[in-house]
């Protein structure tokens, strides 16, 4: 089986991690989305941190 780990995206404004996502390991890239940060209020591109 693949190995999968857990992360989550950061909003940079407020640093509320506002999504998890399961993703296989061998990534080579961290993951950047354009998604709505609920306490901002606004839409700002959301960075992959660990999660804890």
């Amino acid at each position: 089986m693949a190995e999968r780990i857990v992360i989550a995206l950061e909003c940079p404004g407020c640093k509320r991690r506002n999504y998890h996502f399961a993703r296989g390991k061998k990534k080579e890239y961290k993951l950047a989305l354009n998604k709505f940060c609920s306490q901002c209020r606004k839409y700002a591109v959301h960075k992959e941190v660990k999660a804890n």
